[in-house]
């Protein structure tokens, strides 16, 4: 059985415990409370400190809660909250279209599969909830990098590896497809991440309006496209499902 790393313990344990109780405490109350010296936990409370996750008030040298902890739980919430906005209509998409539908938003240089709704046969599947797939790539990607500026970033820095030969690796004709994906409101990707398979995607936005998330289908090609071109019907069934979940979201009319 594998062992527990103690540093790690002691700093969750000293999380939870300025979570509850007073809002500051001091370094004392802090060792006391977990039964640990004054110099183990100084040093634990500095790292978090450098982290962001914990906070030293100038005036009193007490310690509470830092903001990075306050933005890695509201990312939390937000995920889970667009997961739970986007079931339903997720779940229309994959009946309307035939196809697999994937929620994805942006984690570190890639997109990461939240939710993931299996095509309404009876073929065998894999379910692909947090798997990544590339930004350069697949449509989930390329609709987040055309409308957030930080995946934009994140794709850029990238090493954009061709997968097949349809794969856009090349800079600036990259920025040609971003910027047909923002004006048309959806991306593709025909055969460039997986031979014979061809995706849709849309934008999701919240509230404040900024891009929080895609939703997409996926298919084989001669499912997705007729005649060489993306079916129409399916990519108004995917901008209108990323519409409904954004309006849930509180974004309004786009």
């Amino acid at each position: 059985m594998a062992r527990n790393i103690q540093s790690l313990e002691r700093a969750a344990a000293m999380l939870r415990l300025l979570a509850g109780g007073e809002r500051r405490l001091g370094l004392s109350d802090i060792a006391s409370s977990l039964g640990l010296a004054k110099g183990t936990a100084h040093g634990i409370l500095r790292t978090l400190q450098q982290e962001g996750f914990v906070e030293q008030d100038d005036a009193s040298g007490r310690y509470q809660l830092g903001a990075e902890l306050l933005r890695l739980g509201t990312t939390y919430l937000d995920v889970h909250e667009l997961r739970a906005r986007a079931l339903v209509w997720t779940d229309d998409l994959a009946r309307s279209s035939g196809e697999s539908v994937y929620l994805g938003v942006l984690h570190q240089q890639g997109v990461l599969i939240v939710h993931h709704v299996f095509r309404p046969d009876d073929s065998r599947q894999v379910l692909e909830i947090g798997a990544m797939q590339p930004l350069h790539s697949t449509a989930l990607g390329k609709v987040l990098s055309a409308y957030d500026p930080v995946a934009h970033s994140e794709a850029v820095e990238a090493d954009r590896k061709a997968f097949t030969d349809r794969t856009v690796c090349d800079m600036e004709d990259f920025e040609r497809i971003l910027d047909v994906s923002r004006a048309r409101g959806y991306a593709s990707d025909v055969e460039e991440t997986w031979e014979g398979v061809a995706s849709i995607a849309a934008p999701i936005h919240d509230r404040r309006r900024m891009p929080v998330g895609a939703v997409g289908i996926t298919g084989a090609v001669e499912r997705v496209c007729r005649d060489g071109e993306l079916r129409a019907e399916l990519i108004a069934a995917v901008r209108d499902c990323a519409r409904a979940v954004s309006r849930d979201l509180g974004a309004g009319r786009f």
